[in-house]
């Protein structure tokens, strides 16, 4: 089965059609995702505008690059450590 990959305009907007009324069972075949997508879309994005979700995206890929970055660095540490700690 193809996969489709929603925007995050998109996915605020369907939750919005649910907020306005419409039943998850006819949102979830209008728009062919799965009942747990939804739900899962629900408690990320639930209560959000556009402009929250793209802050949301770019605060989590500015994570992401911290992380890394924390990562090399412990990891260019323990070398030094060890290192270090060899007798000459």
């Amino acid at each position: 089965m193809k996969r489709k990959r929603f925007s995050e305009e998109q996915i605020i907007m369907i939750l919005q059609e649910h907020a306005a009324g419409m039943k998850v069972k006819d949102l979830v075949r209008k728009h062919g995702i799965a009942e747990q997508t939804f739900y899962r879309w629900k408690s990320k994005y639930g209560g959000m505008d556009v402009s929250d979700a793209r802050k949301l995206k770019s605060l989590e890929a500015e994570n992401t690059r911290l992380k890394k970055l924390l990562a090399d660095q412990m990891l260019d540490n323990a070398a030094l450590k060890e290192l270090l700690s060899k007798e000459w």
